[in-house]
């Protein structure tokens, strides 16, 4: 097939490598001309503008977006419409938000385009591994990017699949990150208390090795922690702060309005937003609390 890429970010640039090796013509665009030239270099078609990529595509067209959900999906939407023609579809491949994607499918549509949403995951991995995919849009439509879906994920018959209608991709991919907060957050509180134990000296990369193999708790997600205590075992010049991308806060915000308790992806979301704290108004309102009700003492900063 042929398709174009928009935005060639460290998932987009992987993934047109990925398909330009699988056999595919991808024409490429970003806004910075050197990510352009990157991955012509590895025999991608390069564009300098929408417009130019869209010159180069065959009609009907197929248009995936990878760039940072929200706005900057809006806004190559709108720039796209005139573009495109009836019966080109749009992906967008990104971590948009399945509420905006249930309402930019319906404006998409209403100017006489397709459009199919693929939530992404499988990172910076990706590009050897494959990626795992998650697809919402109409049967005819996800049917006519299967070779594209075939050729990203791990094997044609594995790591993807049509998840139900427009939407449900990226909801589905919501939920995947949600999960993914709480694994994390688990690892990093088992080792912080294997750390802790002095008396035992114990060695986090060998326990993080041991677990790899044959263990209830063995994930890819433990071999990439395994990976990064033998890069660095006790994580010097690693800060404590922990961002989030909004897919914790959207699942969180979901299970709430579907009455659906989820304690442990709301209090890692919780510990994410703590973490970036840098002077905690609360805990320092809670000792002066106790001081105030015991007498206890108030431990003053330096």
């Amino acid at each position: 097939m042929e398709l174009g890429m928009v935005g060639l970010g460290k998932m987009g640039a992987n993934m047109t490598e990925r398909l330009v090796e699988g056999g595919h013509r991808v024409v490429a665009f970003a806004r910075t001309p050197a990510t352009v030239a990157a991955v012509v270099e590895h025999g991608a078609v390069g564009a300098d503008s929408l417009a130019n990529l869209v010159a180069q595509l065959k009609a009907p067209r197929v248009v995936w977006l990878m760039i940072p959900a929200g706005a900057p999906v809006d806004a190559t939407l709108e720039q796209l419409r005139p573009l495109l023609a009836p019966g080109d579809l749009i992906v967008d491949g990104g971590n948009s938000y399945y509420r905006d994607t249930l309402r930019r499918s319906a404006l998409v549509t209403g100017w006489g385009f397709r459009y199919v949403d693929v939530g992404t995951s499988g990172g910076i991995w990706g590009l050897k591994e494959g990626y795992s995919m998650m697809v919402g849009g109409d049967v005819a439509d996800v049917e006519r990017i299967r070779p594209i879906l075939q050729t990203l994920a791990p094997a044609p018959d594995r790591g993807w699949g049509r998840m139900g209608p427009v939407g449900s991709g990226h909801f589905v991919k919501m939920v995947h990150n949600g999960i993914e907060y709480g694994m994390m957050q688990s690892y990093a509180e088992g080792f912080a208390i294997l750390q802790a134990k002095a008396d035992f000296a114990l060695d986090l990369h060998q326990v993080a090795l041991v677990w790899r193999y044959g263990s209830v708790v063995r994930s890819w997600l433990l071999e990439l922690t395994e990976s990064a205590l033998a890069e660095n075992p006790t994580l010097d010049g690693i800060a404590p702060w922990v961002v989030d991308s909004g897919e914790g806060l959207w699942t969180v915000t979901e299970a709430m309005d579907l009455d659906i308790p989820a304690p442990i992806i709301t209090l890692a979301l919780q510990q994410r937003l703590r973490s970036r704290e840098a002077d905690p108004f609360a805990e320092r309102l809670l000792a002066m609390m106790r001081n105030k009700f015991g007498g206890h003492d108030v431990k003053r900063e330096a």
